[in-house]
């Protein structure tokens, strides 16, 4: 501003001397003469708007600098104020940290005078072990002097004594380390026990017949349904009281159906029956007499039948009684499955598996031949047919480990030998068969259902069907919503939620299709 005002004052001094010198030219002039009075009148005029111009530029000037003044006082405050800020700012962290290392500085003196307490009670007990070890050897050697003087033991002795201390050690160890050969081997033999399953199943092959509760005895015509039926009954009426089974004869072309669920009494219904129809004598006094017969005739072929079970499985000794069950076996169904050929394929695979074992593979085969006999006795004996067996088969002086398998194959009581354990795995593996035991209508198609169900929940599955009784399931997948990668990981997935899933016997195979079809039509 003082740089400012000289300037103005100087232009106003060049106007009044350029006015000046025009009135002097004037005077001298006519003209200037003539108009001095009018000059001077303009040129005060013009001093005088000259100086109202230089205040009013002073003072335009003068606010000017005064805004700039306060614009530049504002931002240093603003300035002022964000640099206190920071400082504040950075004076809390300061004092935080401070606070912290004095916190720790603490902690540290805590825990240094917290060691020095530890090492004082370590230094202690270290004297202390170390006095307790001097006091020891003193006693050791004065138990040796003892022992000298008592039992008068030269160097010699004493030499054994310590050999047999160490010996002692060893021991101590070596049952260590045979605990740690012992866990090992509890792996190794659990996947030897698969192996050995396998290869057992892998080595029998027995026939596997589902028992049906009908059998059907083919006639010559159907005016033998008239002679089987008699007069007002009499003769169907005799047959069925003789033979405890029912005899259906209906509209089936050349056919008679005997239905009973004890397989004994159908087999001598249907012999008995096929002999009256050949001999064509059909009365009530000979049917007895026929079903009578007949049923002797079974009796002698189920001795004959355990007879030759036995032979076949190399097996003797055994009792009259016991063999005439092993003969029932024939005539008698677990789950539709024949319990005879069951029993069999059992003693078998028990009998490889205990020789692969190193276990008598003779007394394995005696006692998974016999596991089931508890269920050849008559219905009226009441209990599980396990503690039945076990009942018959101490009777008759069987062995005590084919005692005891029998009557803990399905844990009745506490197996007492690795046979027992033998037989109860083989039973699980002849009844878990495909196909070896019949399941309810009901079940069979419940269970093929479910595996249709489970494979449609999948996103991309446009149809499924279950097919080989259950053993596989097919899936159609979407062509344009699934490629290979994705068929690859269904099929995965809907094994992996079959097994959380379902029970099932065997394994059930898992099929994904997928089929792109173009057609043109050439015209």
């Amino acid at each position: 501003m003082e740089t400012i005002y000289p300037l103005y004052a100087a232009g106003i001094i060049v106007v009044i001397l350029a006015v000046g010198f025009l009135i002097g030219w004037l005077l001298n002039s006519k003209i200037g003469k003539n108009s001095i009075s009018r000059a001077k009148e303009r040129a005060k005029a013009v001093i005088d708007e000259a100086e109202k111009e230089a205040k009013n530029i002073k003072k335009e000037k003068l606010l000017e600098v005064k805004d700039e003044w306060f614009k530049k006082k504002q931002e240093f405050d603003n300035e002022l104020n964000s640099r206190k800020q920071k400082f504040q700012n950075i004076e809390k962290k300061l004092e935080q940290r401070e606070e912290s290392i004095e916190k720790k500085y603490d902690l540290v003196i805590t825990k240094e005078k917290e060691n020095k307490h530890l090492e004082r009670i370590l230094i202690e007990r270290q004297q202390n072990i170390e006095r307790k070890e001097n006091e020891i050897e003193k006693l050791f050697l004065e138990q040796n002097l003892k022992l000298e003087k008592i039992a008068s033991l030269t160097s010699e002795e004493a030499k054994k004594m310590l050999m047999e201390n160490m010996i002692n050690k060893a021991k101590s160890d070596a049952s260590q380390f045979i605990q740690q050969i012992r866990d090992e081997s509890k792996v190794e033999a659990k996947k030897i026990a698969q192996k050995i399953v396998v290869q057992a199943i892998q080595r029998t092959a027995v026939d596997h017949s589902v028992e049906t509760t009908v059998s059907v005895v083919q006639i010559q015509n159907d005016e033998m349904k008239g002679r089987i039926i008699g007069r007002e009954g009499r003769n169907i009426r005799a047959f069925e009281a003789a033979t405890g089974v029912d005899v259906i004869v209906d509209d089936t072309p050349e056919a008679v159906i005997l239905s009973a669920f004890d397989q004994f009494r159908r087999e001598v219904a249907r012999i008995a029956l096929e002999r009256l129809i050949s001999d064509g004598r059909i009365h009530p006094a000979r049917i007895e007499e026929v079903v009578e017969k007949v049923q002797s005739e079974l009796e002698d072929e189920i001795t004959k039948e355990g007879e030759n079970t036995l032979i076949q499985l190399g097996l003797h000794g055994v009792h009259n009684e016991l063999v005439k069950h092993v003969g029932k076996m024939k005539y008698r169904s677990s789950y539709g499955q024949n319990l005879l050929q069951h029993s069999i394929e059992v003693a078998y695979l028990t009998g490889i598996m205990a020789s692969e074992l190193g276990f008598d593979p003779n007394m394995a085969k005696r006692a998974g031949l016999l596991h089931d006999i508890g269920k050849t006795v008559d219905k009226s004996i009441e209990g599980p047919h396990a503690l039945i067996g076990y009942d018959i088969a101490k009777k008759y002086k069987e062995h005590p480990i084919v005692v005891n398998a029998i009557g803990s194959h399905h844990e009745d009581i506490e197996m007492e030998h690795p046979i027992a354990s033998l037989v109860q795995a083989a039973d699980a593996i002849s009844g878990a068969r495909p196909g070896a035991r019949r399941e309810p209508l009901e079940s069979y198609v419940k269970r093929l259902e479910n595996l249709e169900n489970i494979a449609k929940t999948f996103e991309g599955v446009a149809k499924t069907y279950a097919i080989q009784a259950g053993r596989e399931v097919r899936v159609i997948v979407e062509p344009d919503k699934a490629d290979d990668d994705f068929s690859n990981k269904l099929a995965f997935d809907i094994a992996q939620k079959i097994e959380e899933e379902m029970e099932y016997p065997g394994q059930i195979k898992v099929t994904v299709i997928r089929e792109v079809r173009k057609i043109a039509y050439a015209k």
